[in-house]
């Protein structure tokens, strides 16, 4: 018999933020460099395009590895060749939730 799967709780000193990106970052590859970089930094979360035109970047984890994906994010594109162009990016903290696995586009 196999054991049920475990919801994953957050673990102690995990956070999370949403970040919501202004510019030019629909229609560009912008969600896909976000999961890229945020699976690198082992970020879970996701990336979605709303219908102003933002990016809403949700990410969980350590707060130093959100601090790297946000400061990715705001860099100049020509430094890491993230697609399109970021004008501003406003950010809400949070606390990590239960049971949020893998980082995904929507």
């Amino acid at each position: 018999m196999t054991p049920p799967e475990e919801t994953p709780t957050p673990s102690a000193g995990h956070r999370r933020a949403t970040l919501f990106v202004k510019g030019h970052v629909q229609g560009v590859g912008f969600r896909w460099w976000t999961r890229s970089r945020a699976l690198e930094l082992g970020l879970v979360g996701h990336a979605r395009n709303m219908s102003d035109g933002r990016v809403e970047v949700v990410a969980q984890g350590r707060g130093a590895d959100i601090a790297a994906l946000e400061a990715l994010l705001r860099e100049d594109p020509s430094s890491h060749g993230r697609p399109g162009r970021v004008d501003a990016v406003v950010r809400q903290e949070g606390d990590a939730r239960e049971g949020v696995t893998g980082f995904v586009e929507k």
